[in-house]
């Protein structure tokens, strides 16, 4: 299973409003271990950045002023998600202006959700976590993941974060292993290394008292004597 954890940063909040994207930011995992490569782009959006956008991410225009536009990107982006199921924090947020930008184009690009599948990381934590804040800050502090490094929001940054929340979400984790593959804005592959995280103090080890043990071994006497012999962890503790 191919999955991309995806983040997009914007110039404002609608694309129907002209507001376009301005950096995307892809995580790969194959069978939910994080295989090193990426795709990390900005993006010139040919128009004005709102001030309250930038206060978010921190991108000027001036920065993205020799940047490709997205019809130099799009081409790459599609190879790199196609066929993946897409993990997004508030889907339909980057879909709607990923769909919008091929759209733009003219080119005969498909929606999105004609080249990926798309699973919205929101929805699943809202479930998981009713009447909570579900925001991607109040997910790190929940499961304990590392997002010291966050002052601003970055498609990348936010990419790598959400994908350690969905593991730890879904049932465990997994390291970014030695360095990134990444994918640059012509399209090619180089090396980048991986984030530093921080070191976590290691699991504190309590062992039972011999008085637990005896009530443990007392209770399942209790359930063996109850079960006519049957009792599964005596059998499995007996000496062969």
């Amino acid at each position: 299973m191919r999955q991309i954890v995806l983040d997009t940063e914007t110039t404002g909040l609608d694309p129907l409003q002209g507001h376009r994207i301005i950096e995307i930011g892809c995580v790969e995992m194959l069978n939910r271990k994080l295989t090193g490569r990426h795709l990390h782009v900005y993006i010139n959006p040919q128009r004005e950045i709102d001030a309250a956008a930038q206060e978010v991410h921190g991108i000027t225009e001036e920065f993205l002023r020799d940047k490709p536009v997205f019809a130099d990107i799009a081409d790459t982006f599609i190879e790199f998600v196609r066929d993946a199921e897409l993990i997004i924090h508030n889907a339909p947020f980057d879909i709607g202006f990923l769909d919008h930008e091929l759209a733009d184009l003219g080119r005969g690009y498909l929606p999105m959700h004609e080249y990926c599948a798309v699973l919205d990381s929101l929805v699943l934590a809202r479930k998981k976590h009713p009447g909570q804040k579900n925001n991607l800050d109040a997910l790190c502090k929940r499961y304990d993941v590392d997002n010291s490094q966050r002052e601003l929001h970055g498609a990348l940054k936010d990419a790598e974060i959400l994908a350690d929340v969905y593991l730890m979400m879904t049932g465990g984790q997994s390291s970014l292993g030695l360095g990134y593959e990444s994918v640059n804005d012509e399209g090619t592959t180089s090396a980048a290394p991986s984030r530093i995280r921080s070191k976590r103090a290691p699991l504190r080890i309590i062992r039972a008292t011999a008085e637990e043990l005896e009530a443990h071994d007392m209770r399942l006497q209790a359930l063996d004597k109850s079960s006519d012999g049957a009792c599964l962890w005596l059998q499995n503790n007996s000496p062969e």
